[in-house]
């Protein structure tokens, strides 16, 4: 405990619930891995050292409720990298590298050169350290990790603490005003140097033209609205992106998601002479872990791009799908298609729902196709129009079927149409876990 308190002092920088925490843990570790040394040389030592170890059972407890993630690394030399292990980690620990023995290598499930450096110093320069993690994937995370000498094993191996905190969400919040303040300013700037040009028309030489007038006011409007809907795209994007690593728990039935989106735009779809075309399940629901206004928003988005670019007469089908692996959500349905997956998710779940929106539009080309998810990028040919959008659509489907653990791709044949696949983990009726695999065919 003396030890512990004087650790305390060294990390007063970090705050006094990491202090805490942090001497908690050392106390604790220092319980269960005690040094038995003090066995040998003397019996009375012996027995004082034997009581904690009997509390070893709730200190481990204690260290796997706590939610950062620890790991206790030991190593021998230096020189052999193959030497460093880890002889404990806890829960969060085993959850963020997906740890499923007891012990082992420590490079079998970290290999960042600067986290790695970090243990080095505390483990054999008895040095306090930190280092910057972040751990890849489409849901990427960002830790700082702490690393603490804690003394020398029986075997005389160097031990050291390693604790990890999530730093995730202030860094989104950073790099969500950076982005939002860059995308914001470059992209207003041409419909404010229109409407500036317009006014400045209007108050020069077209004051007194009535018909320039109200076509140049009509100009304004149209301008005005696609700075609103700039900013609502820019300011939905953000807070998706913001709380992009949290994953949703409510049950969501893509069912009574796809029958709200048709409603809302089949009288749009009716005035551009489009039918909409929904092919349902066999199942009576399809159950998604998932958000269901980001959801509702996935498939509104997608159907109204596939509305922008149908012409009379022609379908939009949204096909609902259940039970299937991740591969058979994105197989191909034409031969002939350029396919791409433009999102794959990190973990398979054991079976997935689908939505599918095909349309008969002019399609895209295959060059085109890994550049679709981009913020503000526009097919070339197709960035203007009567319902010319803010190139954020599938941009924000991208970042919400990511938070939502799914998967998202796209298959075109140039003349003929396109179709985009969203896929998300089922859940099975009446529970939050994803369901068990059963075989079902495929609709195409």
């Amino acid at each position: 405990m003396v030890a512990a308190l004087a650790l305390l002092g060294q990390v007063g920088g970090l705050g006094a619930i990491a202090s805490m925490v942090f001497v908690a843990t050392v106390t604790a570790v220092s319980l269960v891995i005690a040094d038995r040394r003090a066995e040998v040389e003397q019996d009375a030592a012996a027995s004082s050292a034997l009581a904690p170890a009997a509390e070893a059972p709730p200190y481990s407890a204690l260290i796997n409720a706590l939610p950062d993630p620890i790991l206790v690394i030991s190593a021998l030399e230096r020189d052999d990298l193959t030497g460093r292990r880890y002889i404990f980690a806890n829960s969060a620990a085993r959850e963020l590298f997906r740890i499923e023995a007891g012990e082992g290598l420590l490079v079998s499930v970290m290999r960042d050169p600067q986290l790695l450096e970090a243990v080095d110093l505390a483990l054999f320069e008895a040095r306090d350290a930190e280092a910057v993690y972040e751990t890849g994937g489409a849901q990427s995370r960002v830790l700082r990790a702490f690393v603490r000498p804690i003394g020398l094993a029986l075997d005389g191996a160097h031990l050291a603490l390693l604790s990890l905190r999530d730093e995730t969400e202030l860094r989104q919040v950073e790099r969500t005003r950076v982005d939002f303040l860059a995308n914001a300013s470059h992209e207003l700037r041409t419909p404010l140097a229109s409407l500036a040009g317009f006014i400045e028309t209007l108050r020069g030489h077209a004051k007194g033209d009535e018909g320039a007038r109200e076509r140049f006011l009509g100009i304004m409007q149209a301008q005005a609205e696609r700075m609103n809907r700039l900013i609502d795209d820019l300011m939905s994007l953000s807070r998706i992106e913001l709380h992009e690593h949290v994953a949703p728990s409510d049950r969501v039935d893509l069912c009574g998601v796809v029958a709200d989106v048709v409603d809302a735009a089949s009288p749009l779809a009716a005035e551009r002479g489009v039918k909409l075309q929904v092919q349902p399940p066999s199942d009576a629901e399809a159950l998604v872990i998932g958000a269901r206004d980001q959801l509702v928003q996935v498939v509104q988005n997608l159907v109204d791009n596939a509305l922008k670019y149908s012409s009379m007469g022609h379908v939009v089908t949204i096909t609902i799908g259940t039970g299937q692996s991740a591969e058979a959500c994105t197989a191909a349905i034409r031969l002939e298609a350029s396919r791409l997956s433009l999102l794959t998710p990190d973990h398979s779940s054991d079976t997935y729902a689908f939505v599918r929106v095909r349309d008969q539009g002019p399609g895209i080309e295959r060059e085109h196709l890994p550049r679709l998810t981009e913020r503000f990028y526009r097919v070339e040919g197709q960035k203007s129009g009567e319902r010319s959008g803010t190139g954020l659509g599938l941009a924000i489907v991208k970042h919400i079927i990511n938070r939502h653990r799914g998967g998202l791709a796209v298959e075109s044949v140039r003349g003929d149409g396109s179709i985009f696949t969203v896929y998300l983990p089922e859940t099975a009726a009446g529970s939050g876990r994803p369901a068990q695999r059963r075989e079902s065919v495929m609709e195409m």
